[in-house]
């Protein structure tokens, strides 16, 4: 036999390898949609990342287009003096990453900052003015996607959210309804006033909202890569602004934020992946808990009643672990492993009867705090195949209702996410309120719940607003896909909930019939009256047999889904 020559052996191999890399390369990355897709909160801001799209960005170009316009015409829910999560997927490699850019607590912040002479919480401190403001992550995390993620220049991004805090953009009747209910507190600010009302009266829908002012601060981004909001005259003149108005911010407390990269939460359900958000996000590692516990149960066997009551009951237990055990991990030891763990999952399913409600107050008692139903959520796939799934925030409708002069943007009142009276006498001191301790330079802790999830028949991007009821929003919207239902079912599908204290289950209109609920009560579940309906779902699918792409935005809010 004759044999080629050594060096002609060691190109083979060479070459043989190579091919063996490329092949692992391109099963690592999957297939591509070759469409784009996008569903935000509303239209202004799906067409403005359709747009970056357009111009030769992707889907991490997108995700900040799409996070500053909605900063612009969504300003109850999100804006430049926010914070929030942004989960993603690099298609070229196969990466996931989970982008950290909640608000942190200054560094003159305290345990106790909120706690009066009584000993009782002062909710006022926490929820209004500056005070209750924690450092913002949003302009961070747009100069962050654009340098290690994105193919533009980050002003290139932010020109279409420039353009509409100019010329303006029509009011709406979702965003009314927030004016409306912040009237009081909108109007003692002159600058917020001046923006948000008409001769200090609610607008009509269809005025037009201009606000000069940030278009000037999102240039000012744009233009220095959001250095100069962190670091030099602007960031000075911020935290200034706040100190004298009644706030704790100082120069450094901006320079030394930073934007956080983490590794994803990853778990399986039924036949599907799941990839979602870390802490300080709970999101996920309660979604894990509930879907750990339901995976017990046959639940397609089961009538829909006691489907119900294990949803409930599932709920109940993973939220009472939220508040015991969750917090910001760079502060606080978190069990993640017995969370996600399957034992643990039966342990809990050991507690549960089919014919019998768990009173919360049987299970051990914690502290836990409400969370605002404000927020919003984007979903986007670009034609390549990278996704990002965002939840963004200021926390309460108009955060702190506190425009600082001359900048165009509210502060959030993120602060109030702490346990704010973790250090008074009562039962606040338990882990859970330990966990969730203010303290200078953490975190606090949030629901928000950006989730891929991901079978060999395709792919779901979610997530939702809805403070403290976003991780069931998301957990139905997962298991309504996973049953087959399409992009535009899993949004509009009525929505229940429970979040172990208080002991009560709350529903949408059409979420259960007069039967249900009366079964429901006869096993002992107690139920209040619901505020309607809730959350603002925005979905993106991919079916991978038809190669068919959906984008959804939830009928109950303004938005859009765009697929091009």
């Amino acid at each position: 036999m004759i044999r080629p020559p050594r060096v002609w052996r060691r190109a083979a191999a060479a070459f043989g390898a190579l091919l063996l890399a490329l092949a692992a390369t391109l099963a690592q990355a999957g297939p591509a949609p070759g469409k784009n897709a996008i569903a935000s909160a509303h239209p202004l801001a799906t067409q403005a990342g359709l747009d970056v799209l357009a111009r030769g960005g992707n889907a991490f170009d997108a995700a900040v287009a799409v996070s500053a316009v909605l900063a612009v015409v969504e300003p109850a829910s999100s804006g430049v003096g926010g914070g929030g999560f942004y989960l993603l997927h690099r298609a070229s490699d196969g990466r996931d990453v989970f982008v950290d850019a909640r608000e942190t607590a200054p560094a003159a912040a305290t345990r106790d900052m909120y706690v009066g002479a009584d000993g009782k919480a002062r909710a006022d401190a926490s929820m209004s003015g500056p005070l209750a403001a924690a450092i913002p992550g949003e302009p961070a995390a747009w100069a962050h996607l654009a340098a290690h993620y994105g193919k533009l220049p980050l002003a290139t991004s932010l020109e279409p959210a420039i353009r509409i805090a100019r010329e303006g953009f029509p009011l709406y009747a979702r965003l009314q309804n927030a004016i409306r209910v912040k009237k009081t507190q909108l109007a003692a600010s002159k600058d917020a006033a001046a923006v948000f009302l008409d001769h200090g009266e609610v607008p009509e829908v269809g005025a037009v909202i201009r606000q000069p002012d940030l278009a000037r601060t999102l240039a000012l981004i744009a233009a220095s890569n959001a250095a100069a909001f962190y670091k030099g005259k602007f960031a000075e003149g911020l935290a200034d602004a706040v100190r004298r108005d009644g706030g704790i911010w100082t120069a450094a407390d901006l320079a030394q934020y930073k934007v956080v990269e983490r590794a994803p939460l990853r778990f399986r359900y039924r036949n599907a992946t799941l990839v979602t958000s870390p802490p300080p996000s709970a999101g996920g590692l309660v979604l894990a808990d509930a879907l750990g516990i339901l995976a017990g149960y046959d639940l397609a066997a089961l009538e829909t009643t006691t489907r119900r009551h294990l949803t409930i009951e599932a709920l109940r237990r993973a939220y009472r672990d939220r508040a015991e055990y969750l917090g910001d991990p760079d502060f606080v030891k978190i069990p993640v492993e017995q969370l996600l763990s399957p034992f643990y999952a039966a342990g809990q399913r050991t507690s549960i009867r089919l014919d019998r409600a768990t009173p919360s107050e049987m299970l051990r008692p914690v502290f836990t705090a409400d969370e605002s139903p404000s927020t919003t959520h984007f979903s986007v796939l670009d034609r390549d195949g990278n996704r990002v799934g965002a939840t963004v925030s200021i926390n309460l409708f108009f955060g702190a209702t506190y425009l600082v002069p001359g900048t165009g943007f509210l502060l959030n009142d993120t602060m109030d996410d702490f346990a704010v009276a973790a250090g008074t006498p009562n039962a606040f001191e338990l882990v859970g309120a330990d966990a969730n301790a203010i303290a200078a330079g953490k975190r606090p802790l949030s629901s928000m719940t950006p989730t891929f999830v991901e079978t060999e028949k395709g792919l779901l991007i979610i997530g939702s607003p809805g403070g403290s009821t976003i991780i069931s929003n998301v957990l139905g919207g997962v298991m309504n896909w996973l049953d087959g239902k399409s992009a535009a079912e899993v949004v509009a599908a009525p929505r229940l909930h429970h979040q172990y204290l208080p002991d009560a289950v709350i529903y949408e209109p059409g979420a259960l019939t007069a039967e249900e609920r009366a079964a429901l009560e006869q096993r002992g579940h107690k139920f209040r009256a619901g505020r309607g309906s809730w959350g603002n779902t925005q979905v993106v699918t991919w079916d991978y047999a038809s190669g068919r792409i959906e984008a959804a935005s939830d009928p109950r809010g303004f938005g859009a889904g765009l697929v091009y």
